[in-house]
């Protein structure tokens, strides 16, 4: 059995355990999956070189080894796309009945499902989250989501009764790194359902798995031009946005780049839905099942590395109950095990990339130049790669910039409260609105808190649920429109009476 030691310095509290036992490594093997040296463009149903000539290398954050090569696109590139689009929109895909669409995009999903090992490999590798996450949650999420909207395409009259529906066009779509395929299904899906076609570009630090995508798009005989799949960085998503003939921009990432958005769009006739960046409140009441609440908590930061919009990384405690969820989750950072994302042990992989580690640790400076507390895990980190210890924050104030500003990292602010009407001011103190969490064993009270708190999703003693049929997304600087079930459809969409 583990036998703590605290040892104080500072106001850093580092935890030291002596154990006696550790699970044997259980890697996955990556030979089922393959990565080509090199990737070129997926316009018009075919690989295409960059007219720029340019490739960039795409590296595993768990080593720092080259995984692969991806195109560079440029504004030429862009337009290209955008005509394949606009031409298969035309000319096919608004023409064709609507269940012949709804037999494609099923069979997407069904290929998605029989190369579920080989993406969840690849999508590891390339993020750095851990493979369980990778296999039980956003591969069979993402093929999910085709299957969803297959079955939505020719159902359109039910979804909005006594209204026609038209497609836009040609919809723009741009993706993050923290989910990269079950957000290109996300913004995918129901674009193709409403009989629209796409031009999207993954994030340039986690590309493959958008890649394979189009492999299976290739294969399963969608016609040409109605995905167009291109890699790129900043200058790609901008040419993107800005081109005259993208009817619909449909964006997931940070708040800063929703903003340049939305200025870039003002004056035209372009749709948009934004889903930016998030500070979500977890809210512990005293009659909450304190172990179920703890381990909710662990799921919405730390499983994830804090890679998530979503993240519950804002956490109030009612103090009655403070010292004890506080102990709980210092006792729970111990047991979790950081390492190899291929490994089926591993809850904590790699962060993404070095820049989004240097923000991390800018915050984690910041954190303590405030004065609040910081427990760390004890865990060693690997020599190689980008890692980061899980990290909690006590005695922090609700002004704190590590309160109030979204890290993107396992960094945990911990704060206290007394009142259901103290807790709802605090919980809606911030620029976000994405998501919250309430932990209680009163439905009269979570009635009450998820009426008042101005959060786009409110999960009641769960956190971090996601499912096809359920809009997502949220209020204020957490962007506007939602994704997901009926709701997803709309943006895609326009509506005559």
């Amino acid at each position: 059995m583990a036998k703590a030691v605290s040892t104080k310095k500072s106001n850093t509290i580092k935890l030291k355990f002596d154990t006696s036992w550790s699970y044997a490594p259980a890697p996955e093997s990556k030979s089922a999956a393959s990565i080509k040296p090199q990737y070129d463009l997926f316009i018009d149903g075919k690989w295409t070189k960059p007219q720029s000539g340019k490739y960039f290398s795409t590296i595993n954050p768990a080593n720092e080894e080259k995984l692969s090569e991806v195109a560079e696109a440029n504004a030429a590139d862009v337009d290209k796309a955008v005509k394949a689009a606009r031409n298969a929109y035309e000319k096919v895909w608004k023409k064709m009945p609507a269940k012949e669409r709804a037999k494609y995009i099923f069979r997407i999903s069904r290929m998605m499902q029989e190369k579920a090992r080989e993406l969840a490999i690849i999508e590891s590798l390339d993020g750095g989250k851990p493979i369980r996450e990778s296999r039980d949650f956003d591969v069979p999420t993402a093929a999910n989501h085709f299957f969803y909207y297959a079955g939505w395409a020719d159902k359109l009259e039910y979804a909005f009764p006594n209204r026609t529906t038209e497609p836009l066009g040609v919809a723009g779509q741009i993706t993050p790194w923290n989910f990269p395929l079950l957000m290109a299904a996300w913004k995918i899906a129901p674009a193709l359902a409403t009989g629209n076609t796409v031009v999207l570009k993954p994030a340039e630090t986690t590309p493959l798995t958008a890649l394979k995508l189009a492999e299976i798009i290739q294969e399963s005989g969608l016609p040409d031009g109605v995905v167009n799949i291109l890699t790129g960085a900043g200058a790609t998503g901008a040419a993107i946005v800005n081109h005259s003939d993208v009817n619909k921009i449909a964006f997931t990432g940070s708040t800063d780049v929703g903003k340049i958005i939305q200025r870039a769009i003002a004056g035209t006739n372009k749709k948009a839905t934004l889903e930016l960046g998030g500070k979500a409140a977890n809210i512990i009441f005293e009659d909450a099942p304190l172990d179920q609440a703890v381990e909710g908590v662990i799921n919405g930061i730390f499983f994830n590395q804090g890679h998530v919009c979503c993240a519950g990384s804002r956490l109030y405690v009612q103090e009655s109950v403070a010292k004890q969820v506080i102990r709980k989750l210092r006792d729970r950072l111990e047991s979790l095990i950081i390492g190899d994302p291929l490994d089926k042990n591993t809850d904590i992989g790699a962060i993404n990339s070095k820049q989004q580690l240097d923000n991390i640790h800018k915050y984690i400076k910041i954190g303590l130049k405030e004065g609040a507390e910081m427990y760390e895990s004890s865990c060693r980190l690997p020599s190689k790669g980008f890692w980061c210890k899980p990290t909690l924050f006590t005695n922090v104030a609700q002004s704190s910039r590590i309160a109030q500003e979204e890290i993107f990292g396992p960094v945990l602010s911990i704060l206290t409260f007394r009142t259901d009407d103290e807790v709802i001011e605090k919980a809606n103190n911030t620029p976000y609105g994405l998501s919250a969490g309430v932990w209680t064993d009163k439905g009269s009270k979570i009635f009450n808190m998820t009426k008042r708190m101005r959060a786009g999703v409110i999960w009641a003693n769960t956190f971090n649920k996601f499912d096809p049929t359920s809009p997502f997304g949220g209020y204020k600087e957490s962007g506007y429109g939602r994704e997901g079930g009926l709701h997803g459809l709309l943006p895609y969409l326009n509506l005559v009476s």
